[in-house]
């Protein structure tokens, strides 16, 4: 991979990079004991690119369409518009390719766990056929660019698994399998995979990709600039007038004045696309290290069991394959990383024990209340506003997918399945009756909490260094940190998207919105949307 317009040098290999440890806590669960996990708290993917130095967007642009997010929907997106000639600009929070999207698995898979009989059953066999013609069109699509543009991007085919060890769920499995065959895809089921432990049975897949995905979009980007796009970091978006023209304002006050307007920040920053009734959001956490090539399963596997597993490799150093096992999913602010790493350490160690765990990192994705993405319309009375969201954890295909979906619709060239994905769908179906009422409560929940819930902690004396709690203070509910040098920090316990309450993370120091994945820092910056505004400092 050359250097990119607007990058600075490579990071330094893991090796050179400073060991940053975590105090020890009071309490601490034991599991640390089998916790090989050193303190790489990074991706792998960030950790070996270039970083990118895109400037902010300043005063006025002009364009024909403007997208906001730089992850792998906003960037793939971005890339087909300019190929079909349009002008482009993208507008990114933070550092492109560097949210959600430098934290994913990257599978670019169409088998997606056990979806394929589930909407052979709630939305038809067509349905189901024009998802996995969608899904495996991405597949083939990012082989197919990679090539064209010579991307070096670890690309490898490699089967794709769905398994369970509990036989007991194995005719789920065949049902699977059968439905998905009859959507078009080569699948089969197995009793036997490369995996170091017994199944009962698997769904398999042939011929589906992984790849590393910043590099893949970071040659995406660098193309896009070649065909006249922009991209614009540290930029975060504020502000949608949906006019004749359209505009965004960032938080700067700098506007981009475009025809059509595409968001693809992972959850929508506008409420205007209802999307906070319809997505749940899901936080996972990774474990990667280098194994003998000699042990390496040879596939893509997952299991939605023991709070869900994910295994795949990668080329690693010395000639060695890179272990990445995923698992541990949890709603955000539910949940401390530090014992869930353990766990998931812990079940690496005793099925691959010749792993070196040398990274560890914590990813998010939401899921729409009936499964399937909501690429489309922003809302029903949008006509120049579009939004790619809700992939359950399947951003790699979905993402490429949305770029040649929405790119198709601003066109007014849609593919087949575009209503499969439209955001406008009915939400009252018996389909996504039960999901949805789960979600709503859970957020009620949340929303109500600091006026009903005693405080976490009785008093900001209480709060421990390196620790954080909900405290009542003057009777407002803070978000208390205490660093390890005694220094307090505290902001509102409300967040800013829509005023549920926050909880803290003790495993990755943040606070997080259980109800739609917001996460701020100690000090109540944004890390994560939908929330577009810090949380509000308080005097404790």
């Amino acid at each position: 991979m050359t250097d990119l317009p607007g990058t600075s040098e490579p990071n330094e290999p893991p090796t050179q990079r400073a060991r940053h440890t975590r105090p020890e806590r009071p309490g601490q669960p034991e599991a640390h004991s089998v916790d090989r996990t050193p303190a790489t708290y990074e991706s792998y993917w960030i950790d070996t690119t270039p970083r990118t130095a895109h400037p902010p967007l300043e005063g006025e642009l002009e364009t024909d369409v403007v997208v906001v997010g730089g992850g792998v929907a906003g960037l793939c997106t971005a890339w087909e518009l300019a190929r079909a000639g349009l002008g482009v600009v993208v507008l990114e929070a933070d550092r492109i390719a560097a949210g959600v999207t430098g934290y994913t698995t990257a599978k670019v898979s169409a088998l997606h766990t056990l979806v394929y009989d589930r909407l052979r059953g709630t939305r038809g066999a067509e349905a189901a056929r024009h998802y996995a013609r969608s899904q495996q069109d991405a597949v083939e699509h990012v082989a197919a660019t990679a090539s064209d543009l010579g991307i070096d991007c670890e690309l490898e085919r490699q089967p794709s698994y769905t398994y369970f060890r509990d036989a007991s769920r194995t005719a789920e499995l065949e049902a699977e399998a059968r439905a998905a065959a009859e959507a078009g895809l080569p699948a089969t089921y197995v009793t036997e995979t490369g995996l170091p432990f017994p199944i009962a049975g698997a769904v398999r897949v042939d011929d589906q990709l992984q790849f590393h995905p910043r590099r893949y979009l970071l040659a995406l980007a660098e193309d896009l600039m070649a065909r006249g796009g922009r991209i614009f970091e540290r930029s975060r978006v504020t502000g949608l007038d949906e006019g004749k023209p359209c505009r965004v304002t960032t938080e700067n006050g700098a506007t981009v004045t475009a025809r059509d307007v595409v968001v693809a920040t992972h959850y929508p920053v506008f409420d205007r696309s209802l999307g906070f009734a319809r997505l749940s959001p899901h936080r996972e956490l990774v474990v990667a290290g280098p194994i003998p090539a000699d042990r390496d399963p040879a596939g893509m596997y997952i299991t939605p069991d023991e709070g869900k597993r994910s295994v795949r490799t990668a080329p690693g150093p010395d000639g060695r394959r890179l272990l990445i096992v995923t698992g541990e999913s949890f709603l955000p602010g539910t949940a401390d990383a530090d014992e869930r790493f353990a766990r998931l350490a812990a079940w690496t160690a005793e099925h691959f024990p010749e792993a070196e765990i040398t990274y560890r990192w914590a990813t998010q994705d939401n899921s729409s209340t009936d499964t399937v993405p909501l690429i489309g319309p922003l809302h029903p009375g949008a006509r120049h506003a579009w939004v790619a969201t809700g992939f359950g954890g399947w951003g790699m295909s979905s993402g490429v997918l949305s770029g040649r979906l929405l790119t198709g619709l601003i066109r007014g060239d849609a593919p087949e399945w575009a209503g499969l994905y439209d955001p406008r769908r009915l939400l009252s179906t018996l389909r996504e009756g039960g999901k949805l009422l789960s979600h709503q409560a859970t957020v009620a929940k949340h929303l109500v909490a600091g006026e009903f819930r005693p405080s976490f902690t009785d008093s900001v004396a209480d709060v421990p260094p390196g620790a954080g709690a909900v405290v009542r203070v003057r009777g407002r509910s803070c978000a208390v940190y205490r660093d390890e040098e005694g220094a307090v920090h505290a902001v509102s316990a409300r967040c800013t998207h829509m005023g549920c309450m926050v909880a803290f993370n003790a495993g990755e120091r943040a606070w997080e919105c259980p109800c739609h994945g917001s996460r701020f820092g100690v000090d109540g910056e944004v890390i994560q949307g939908p929330a577009v505004r810090p949380l509000t400092p308080r005097d404790v």
